[in-house]
Formats: structure tokens, sequence, C-alpha cells
């Protein structure tokens, strides 16, 4: 049933909050968990729900993307009927090529969308972790006979943050149907988070976006669907399990920093759906005679001299000798000479941090070093 679904995943979201992380890279390109990138996941969902067809929509900063991309072959989409598609901006006459949300983005790729062979479109974006197929979700939308069906998590009213992050919640009834939308309700009893996936069917996905689009509309929840409400049959599906959302660099951090939680980490990895990612082959990591290594996720290639205690360490990092390198996120390619002291530290690709410095962060905000600086 789910092999009459294409996928599209909205990887051109703007997220100007996780700052130096995002310069000179799309969201959906961004490093997490030691090996991974934040696209995987979502894209690795898709293949395990065996959905062939996936558009892949890029804004900006997309090269990283691309190249993590390339033809699709780890996750078994490069082949001759279908496979990935990667829809570059593409300017319209209304619009420079730099999308005004989703709904815009969705206008400039029609032709991809009306091109597919498949009825329903499984939508989704690349700010979310979870590991799930969409099964059940495709059973449930096609028995209610649904126009839209939201996936949504159960967050308790008392959890809601109140922040600047826009969260959208959902409005359901008893039998799942979706009676209203809001925008980051500091003050509410509303529960269901939006995931920001959906299943809609193909034909109705096309009318909402050019009527949207018409009306000068632009975003997909906000406006798309909360001006659809009582005209549509939208439904809600709720995802249980974790969750992670990419919203800031605090949030960036907390989701790598849940990865060394054993539960978490075995409902993402160990379950029967893996997670795919593009390979690269290295050598594994060197520990030294010196080297004190206690609850972190170390990638191969690292050569580790020092002390690193619940961290995340990407490929070909360089711990020096009496290094200290404590609840940080070590990016490919960085090397940290000896004596040095790290806590609650974010460094990008290639950063070098000399002898005897000491970064020193905090939980809620992480120092992050850019691209290629030397500290």
């Amino acid at each position: 049933m789910i092999r009459e679904a294409f996928g599209i995943i909205y990887a051109a979201e703007e997220v100007p909050d996780l700052r130096e992380l995002v310069e000179a890279r799309a969201v959906g390109a961004l490093p997490v968990g030691g090996k991974y990138r934040m696209i995987d996941f979502g894209l690795s969902n898709m293949i395990n729900s065996e959905i062939r067809n996936v558009g892949v929509i890029a804004s900006r900063n997309y090269n990283s993307l691309m190249d993590h991309l390339s033809s699709g072959k780890p996750w078994d989409l490069s082949r001759k009927s279908d496979g990935l598609f990667l829809l570059t901006p593409f300017s319209l006459r209304e619009n420079p090529g730099v999308y005004r949300g989703k709904v815009e983005a969705l206008k400039s790729c029609l032709d991809y969308i009306r091109r597919t062979k498949q009825e329903y479109c499984v939508l989704t974006g690349s700010t979310l972790i979870f590991n799930n197929t969409f099964d059940e979700m495709m059973r449930f939308h096609i028995d209610q006979h649904a126009d839209v069906t939201i996936l949504y998590q159960d967050i308790p009213a008392a959890d809601h943050r109140g922040d600047r992050f826009a969260e959208v919640y959902l409005d359901i009834e008893k039998d799942g149907t979706v009676t209203g939308i809001e925008l980051n309700p500091a003050h509410s009893d509303l529960f269901a988070r939006n995931m920001e996936t959906y299943i809609i069917g193909k034909d109705t996905l096309i009318y909402m976006v050019e009527e949207s689009f018409a009306k000068g509309e632009y975003q997909f929840c906000e406006e798309l669907l909360r001006n659809n409400i009582g005209r549509s049959k939208i439904m809600a599906f709720e995802h249980k399990g974790y969750v992670g959302t990419m919203r800031s660099v605090a949030a960036y951090y907390k989701i790598n920093m849940d990865l060394l939680n054993a539960e978490v980490r075995d409902e993402l990895f160990s379950s029967k759906n893996r997670i795919y990612t593009k390979v690269r082959d290295s050598v594994p990591a060197k520990y030294t005679m010196t080297a004190d290594v206690s609850g972190s996720l170390i990638a191969n290639g690292c050569i580790i001299e020092g002390k690193v205690e619940n961290s995340v360490l990407f490929r070909s990092v360089h711990v020096g000798r009496d290094t200290v390198v404590k609840n940080s996120i070590i990016f490919p390619g960085t090397d940290i000479s000896e004596d040095a002291e790290l806590e609650n530290v974010i460094l990008d690709k290639n950063v070098s941090v000399r002898a005897r410095n000491r970064l020193i962060g905090a939980v809620d905000f992480p120092v992050v070093i850019r691209k290629g600086s030397v500290v």
C-alpha cells in the first residue's frame, strides 16, 4: 500500500538560531551522532516504508547536502525507475530562487510532482530526528478517507516552552479530526505538537499549493492547512517514541547528548528499521596508552591521547595528550592539541585548538567555533 506513495523532503528550512552551524550548509547536511546527517533520518524512514521515489527540495548552501546524497545509492535510490531527485532552486517569475516558505518551494517543483506515478505524497522536513515507518499512518489516512493526515507528538501542556521557535500545535477531536492550529501557544491546553510530516493525495496537494500560492500564502501548516480546516478532511496521527527537534544550537547540542543515552540510541539505531547514511571508509579509531574515554561516541579515524567524557567525536578527530574533552561535540578533521580543556563546546569541521587553551560553555549555551578556525 505504501508503495503508492512518493516522498518529498523539504530541506530548505531556514533556522537562524543554529547560527554558525548553518552558515555554509543546509540544516539537512548538519552532522549528528558521530557519522550521520540530519537528512538521513527522514530519508531512511521513507526507504524503510518502501518509498522508492523521493524528491529533496533544497534552497541555498546545498553543496554539502548534494555531496552527501550524491546518486542516492546508500539508500537504494540509484535506479532507472523513480529514485532520488534533487530539486534545487528554480526561479519563478514571482520568486528569485529563495523560497518564502514551503508552499512556494512546492510550487517551484510542481512539474516533478505531476510526473510522479504514485497516488499519495509523504511530505516531511529535515529538522526532525525520529525512527518510524509511514505504513500505519498511510492505512489510517486511507481508512479515514482523509485529504491530509498530520503526524504529531503528544506533549503535555505543562511542557510548552512558549519560546521563539514557532512550534505548531493541533486541536484534535477524539476521532483524530483536526479542528484548529495554533502557532507557539505559550498558554494553552493543546498537547499535539505538529511534526511537520504529512500524507496528502497528489491531486489534493497540487490543488492546495496552487490555491494557496495564488493568495500569497507561503506557509504550509500555518496558512495552507489552517485555511483548509472545515473545507477539507484533515486528520492527525500520533507518533510514539523519541523525537529530536533541530530548532537552535541548544537543541542541536541536546540531541547529540541524548544519543549518549543507550535507550535513545537503541530506539533510533538498533530497531529493525535501519538509519542509512553515506559511508566514508577510514581506519578504526586509535586509543593510546594515555587515553581515557567514557560515555562517548567515537567515529573511525580518531586518535585519542587524552581524556574524552560524555562527548560525540566525528571522523578523524585528534585529541592530544593531557587534554580533557567533556560534554562536547567535535566535527570531522578537528585537531585538539595537548593540555587543552573543552567543556560544553561544539567545534565545527577542521578546527585547530592550540595547546593549553581552555574553552568552557554552558549546557543551555554551548560555545560554538566556526569551521576552519584556529583557537
